[in-house]
């Protein structure tokens, strides 16, 4: 065997011995760690137990629903009648959230704040003993949480997935009066590089004092557009 043989020979036997070596220590390449994420939101909110809270406390006596009548409810002993003239139940909202350890793939932790605008509600009341119209116009709550976040995202562009679950307190703002409430909030969506897609759904407990201290659930189906950093 020549010598010029004798060196392609030792030169395949070493490339075959060093290609498993190089398979071994290959690795996936992980997505880059995210800090802060923003988003748009887009919110529609169903009046659920209205009937107990406001109209309850705006009246003072237990309040039920009507069938078939020009008004929506009225009191148990039928002497007042409550018309809901407006609900708004369409509205936006702005939120940033704040990861201190970073987000890339498993559970994080995570600092939520918001602005949503809550629903126009205008009522009025006829009847011996009615109360005065009310109104509640501009209210907006400033929200703020702690929540985990658990992602499974991709590298680069792919498609990945992340899921929440956040809870907190936030001060309401309006044109007639203060408050504040306690809210927690589940949802999930997609990822596709800094780019996101969420469905959530928001249970809020609002408590004001004008023109009486009274209360009101909202539970706003919220779609999110997100942008990540």
């Amino acid at each position: 065997m020549t010598r010029i043989h004798q060196s392609l020979l030792l030169a395949l036997a070493l490339l075959v011995l060093g290609t498993p070596a190089a398979a071994q220590t290959y690795s996936e390449p992980k997505p880059r760690r995210q800090f802060i994420t923003i988003s748009y939101d887009w919110m529609h909110t169903e009046p659920l137990h209205f009937s107990d809270h406001p109209l309850e406390d705006l009246v003072g006596q237990p309040v039920a629903s009507t069938q078939n009548e020009a008004y929506e409810y009225r009191t148990r002993d039928g002497q007042i009648q409550i018309d809901v003239v407006k609900f708004k139940k369409r509205n936006r909202g702005l939120t940033g959230t704040v990861y201190p350890f970073g987000l890339t793939t498993g559970t994080s932790l995570g600092l939520r704040a918001g602005i949503e605008q809550l629903p126009d509600i205008e009522l009025t009341f006829a009847g011996p003993g009615a109360p005065p119209a009310y109104s509640l116009t501009g209210a907006r709550a400033y929200d703020a949480g702690v929540g985990l976040f658990v992602a499974d995202r991709s590298a680069g562009w792919g498609l990945g997935s992340q899921a929440f679950i956040v809870g907190g307190v936030g001060r309401i703002r309006s044109d007639q009066s203060d408050g504040s409430r306690l809210f927690a909030e589940g949802g999930g969506g997609l990822l596709v590089g800094p780019f996101g897609l969420q469905l959530a759904v928001k249970f809020a407990w609002n408590k004001l004092d004008d023109p009486v201290s009274h209360k009101f659930l909202t539970v706003p189906v919220t779609v999110r557009g997100t942008l990540s950093f």
